[in-house]
């Protein structure tokens, strides 16, 4: 297979997203339309079905007027990936994971996420390509589901101030939950597997953490 097999054409001259200043209210709707009908056309056909011309005709916005604000595909379906973590986010700081220890309610946070995901397994399936075949084109937009990812799993951990030691555990976890996900969505590692190793990789959380009477 030729090496830009999965690589997705981009507008002439799109080098960027729309502008990163902040969206007027009308920018903002017209962009959320957009993300809905990408999600929806992934929903229902996975990465295959969401094409540019489609995505504009749904959500009823000029081709030209969607590849300002989305290059790409890839960059479409990774900014819809960012929109669902957002939600998710939203919805999981209303009922905050329990548990006892850090580990636990990381491992509870992350599987709740994964069982979201699990429910539309085409949708999770475009985004988790898109976010495997993402270039250094795409690398912002990357480093932000990576931020939400990062976010969701520190909220969980309810630490304070982090240490350097935690934070670098809490990036070995979130690479991880998206490894376990793209293994279970290539039919390669069972639900159960998948919650066996985000239940062990957890654990980094509690050995970073001091024994009492340490600093």
């Amino acid at each position: 297979m030729p090496a830009d097999a999965h690589r997705t054409k981009a507008a002439p001259d799109a080098g960027r997203a729309e502008p990163a200043s902040p969206l007027t209210e009308r920018q903002e709707a017209r962009r959320r339309r957009i993300l809905q009908a990408c999600a929806r056309l992934a929903s229902r056909g996975g990465f295959d079905a969401v094409q540019m011309r489609e995505v504009a005709e749904s959500s009823q916005v000029a081709l030209g007027t969607l590849y300002r604000y989305f290059p790409s595909k890839i960059h479409l379906l990774v900014a819809t990936m960012q929109d669902q973590l957002e939600h998710l986010h939203a919805t999981l700081r209303k009922k905050p994971p329990a548990g006892e220890t850090a580990a636990e309610r990381v491992a509870g946070t992350l599987m709740r996420a994964f069982r979201a995901l699990q429910r539309d397994p085409l949708l999770a399936d475009a985004m988790m390509r898109a976010l495997t075949f993402a270039d250094r084109g795409v690398s912002a937009e990357v480093e932000q589901v990576f931020r939400r990812t990062t976010a969701i799993i520190l909220d969980a951990t309810d630490l304070a101030d982090p240490t350097p030691e935690q934070l670098s555990a809490v990036r070995v976890i979130g690479h991880t939950w998206h490894s376990t996900l793209i293994t279970w969505l290539s039919g390669r590692a069972s639900i159960e597997q998948v919650g066996e190793d985000i239940d062990t990789v957890c654990r980094l959380i509690d050995l970073t953490v001091p024994p009492p009477g340490r600093d």
